[in-house]
């Protein structure tokens, strides 16, 4: 059990949505914390920016740092929340530097934790502190505290599921209203659910990647992998792709994909066509859902709103109720030295069936020609689908392929840039197998 003082000092460092909303909640949920754990918390230090900008609740200027490093260096701090949610900076700097101070670090900074997780980890064993972050992945499921206490004894060797709150509530909407990619886009940011300025990092996939890369680390014991795997957002999916996958009973997911293939590490995130049958195929809005496979549990599932400084703030306090209980806990569940580093499956070995749409010109013999470059690469066709555009002389061609290997599927494509009747690059999108 770690000793801890009756008054313990808290500071938050990052004041965006995340961390202007944990301020307010702290303030707001205060006596019942200290009821739950007998500890009087205070919140001793602030950081951001910009002291003066217009934010959604009051903050004490009294206790407000620009720079976040002098807080360490001014202030006694027992538990530090990093919110500024960068994987280098001034991010990695605060949270090394109270670690090595030996204060007990909470973020939901999921780049940092898949960067530099292994470092950081290490560095809080060493200095007997706790380093939090559940709120890193799938917003308010405590999806990370599931597999550390509730599944470890059991061997996982599966995780997937819908883990950007963002784009499920892009891919839902398009759906629902008939919109158009860019008019759901504002739409999501105008409620909150999309960055305002630049959400580039939820929709290319490099936030769910991120959680991908958390989610390995702690199902699999192994070391945060760095190699380089197949990551693609929803920016291609089109209004078009949409209304087609309705029509053959099938909804467009970004999912995130992690599991071990005869012994090999393989990690994932690309949109994936999934029946409206299924339990995956009906986690709808900003809803995320996390799935895990294992023995001898078998299936389990967890599903929560995942956008949000709501969720966030959520686990964030669940993070704060545990350290103030006075346990010290390994951040990846067990101790640094007993992780291992698993070996990772070639991509080039991913199999999957294809939904490949094509815009092409109206013509004999178009269909033919790419049936047959399918055929050469050894892709073999399940089903058909034809719409012509006689007004513009123009088709769709949408072809459902039985399952093919990554690398077949990408030598394939390329070799229709050079084809003149197919009027734009063709649209790929995997069937969730």
């Amino acid at each position: 059990m770690i000793k801890m003082n009756k008054i313990i000092n808290i500071a938050i460092v990052g004041l965006g949505q995340v961390g202007i909303y944990l301020y307010n909640e702290l303030k707001i949920k205060q006596k019942d914390i200290e009821k739950k754990t007998g500890k009087k918390i205070n919140i001793v230090a602030i950081s951001a920016k910009n002291k003066d900008k217009k934010r959604r609740f009051k903050i004490d200027k009294k206790i407000f740092y620009k720079n976040p490093l002098n807080i360490l260096k001014k202030k006694k701090i027992d538990i530090l929340f990093e919110c500024i949610g960068l994987s280098e900076g001034v991010s990695k700097k605060v949270v090394e530097t109270a670690l090595r101070k030996k204060i007990n670090v909470i973020t939901p900074n999921k780049a940092l934790m898949a960067k530099h997780g292994d470092y950081l980890s290490n560095l809080a064993e060493m200095n007997n502190v706790n380093l939090e972050f559940e709120a890193s992945v799938a917003g308010g499921i405590p999806i990370l505290r599931t597999i550390k206490e509730g599944l470890a004894t059991n061997k996982i060797n599966k995780i997937y599921g819908i883990l950007n709150g963002t784009t499920n509530y892009i891919l839902t909407e398009m759906e629902k209203s008939g919109e158009t990619f860019d008019k759901v886009l504002k739409k999501a940011q105008l409620l909150g659910y999309a960055e305002p300025g630049n959400p580039k990092f939820d929709l290319n996939g490099f936030d769910a990647f991120a959680k991908v890369r958390i989610l390995s680390a702690l199902a699999f014991n192994n070391l945060i992998s760095k190699s380089k795997c197949i990551m693609e957002g929803i920016e291609n999916i089109d209004i078009k792709d949409i209304k087609i996958a309705s029509q053959l009973n099938l909804r467009i997911k970004l999912l995130g994909i992690s599991e071990i293939i005869n012994g090999k590490l393989f990690e994932t995130v690309h949109p994936c066509l999934v029946s409206k049958n299924t339990y995956i195929g009906n986690v709808n809005g900003v809803m995320n859902a996390v799935i895990t496979n294992g023995k001898p549990v078998g299936e389990s599932i967890l599903q929560g709103e995942g956008a949000g400084p709501g969720p966030t703030s959520s686990s964030l306090l669940s993070d704060l109720l545990s350290i103030l209980q006075g346990n010290i806990k390994n951040p990846f569940g067990i101790p640094s030295k007993q992780r291992k580093k698993i070996m990772t499956l070639n991509n080039d070995h991913y199999t999957n069936s294809l939904y490949l749409r094509f815009e092409v010109k109206d013509k004999p013999g178009v269909l033919s020609s790419i049936t047959n470059r399918l055929a050469k690469f050894k892709i073999s066709v399940k089903r058909i689908i034809q719409t012509p555009d006689k007004k513009n002389n123009k088709a769709t061609i949408v072809i459902i392929t039985h399952k093919t290997t990554e690398i077949n599927s990408r030598n394939c494509l390329s070799i229709f840039k050079k084809n003149k009747n197919i009027l734009k690059f063709p649209t790929l999108i995997r069937l969730y197998n």
